[in-house]
């Protein structure tokens, strides 16, 4: 009986490990040389900049660290600006010629988070341009800031925001004169917190009927599970709870809300989107540009989410070459987990066979 168990053992533990390694080889192993040293002179993007047109105003948190409850207490974490959600957006703005300021509650040096798996181009090469990072580190104090040398305003996320935006009377005022000069406001993720309570001149509410997107309460719950202690409430909720008409999409993928002049997004991964809405808020059209492996892998996951299986796996095959070797393969391994962590397990296998397909043709080209 023993022998039995140990070979059945001992045959399970194989399978797993002919799993696992078939699972690793549909990854994205290799790191593009010196991609860390990127600068803005190395993307085609932003190449050519265009005259300025006008100047938007980066708002990011003054927060630098939060408590989580643990079995033990709590926890200190980090908390800050997510930094590729200002970075991505700074680019989108920059190369529709419009330039960025970027302020905070208190002024002075902004505390980032930098989460590595989630860095590419865009993001290093804000941290390698002095002009860009003396920006983060020498922030305008938003008491200060005159809403007249702005055409827009963006609210950059980040879980800071959930401590220093919220009930801001500095922040409201900023907005709601922003707003009533008719100056496009924009928010991604935790960003939208600074809308709560923003009162317009005639007395209203700025998010009373208004369409408005912003981190979910399934984002935030699979996260922080004690998400509601660590913040007092859920960002969905208050959005809610103010009158707002709360759009939520899939779990971590591209979504945004428009309404007219009010535009988020619901995370870092809809920051791409975000901007080039918001450029095209201004009346512009904002310039094209070559999609990110990520933002490549965020689509085909997004036409599984609205279509299936069958039409994500044809978006892949439509891919070009290029296109199908630098799609992030190592974000629709992390859907997996999600998945896979939330018991759905169907979608989970769904993605498995998203992540074989798309390993496939990165090898054929």
């Amino acid at each position: 009986m023993l022998k039995k168990i140990l070979i059945g053992v001992a045959t399970l533990l194989l399978l797993c490990m002919g799993a696992i390694a078939i699972f690793a080889s549909y990854l994205n192993w290799s790191t593009p040389e010196n991609l860390t040293k990127t600068t803005y002179a190395q993307l085609p993007y932003l190449a050519d900049k265009p005259a300025v047109k006008g100047k938007v105003l980066a708002i990011v948190t003054s927060t630098p660290s939060m408590q989580v409850p643990t079995k033990d207490g709590f926890k200190t974490k980090e908390a800050g600006f997510e930094l590729t959600e200002l970075a991505r957006a700074y680019a989108v703005f920059i190369a529709n010629g419009y330039d960025v300021d970027v302020a905070s509650p208190l002024g002075g040096a902004a505390t980032y988070v930098q989460d590595e798996d989630d860095m590419g181009a865009y993001d290093y090469a804000f941290l390698n341009d002095s002009q860009a990072m003396n920006k983060v580190r020498n922030t305008l104090k938003i008491s200060n800031v005159s809403v007249e040398d702005y055409a827009a305003l963006y609210l950059v996320g980040g879980k800071g925001t959930m401590f220093d935006f919220r009930n801001n009377t500095s922040l409201q005022r900023l907005i709601s004169e922003s707003w009533s000069k008719g100056a496009v406001v924009s928010a991604v993720c935790h960003g939208p917190a600074a809308l709560l309570g923003v009162e317009l001149a005639d007395g209203s509410q700025l998010l009373a009927g208004k369409q408005i997107t912003g981190f979910s309460n399934a984002e935030e719950l699979l996260l922080i599970p004690k998400a509601e202690q660590v913040f007092g409430s859920l960002l969905e909720d208050e959005l809610r709870n103010a009158g707002a008409k709360v759009v939520v999409g899939p779990d971590y993928l591209e979504q945004i809300a428009i309404d007219g002049r009010l535009i988020s997004g619901q995370n870092p991964w809809s920051v791409w989107a975000l901007a080039d809405a918001v450029v095209a808020a201004l009346g512009e059209t904002p310039a094209p540009r070559e999609l990110t492996g990520e933002e490549l892998a965020v689509n085909v996951m997004g036409i599984y989410q609205r279509q299936g299986l069958e039409q994500a796996v044809s978006a892949l095959q439509a891919l070009s070459a290029d296109e199908k070797t630098s799609l992030a393969r190592n974000l629709i391994a992390i859907h997996i987990f999600v998945s896979a962590k939330k018991g759905q397990w169907s979608e989970a296998l769904d993605l498995f066979e998203l992540l074989r397909v798309a390993s496939r043709l990165a090898d054929v080209g």
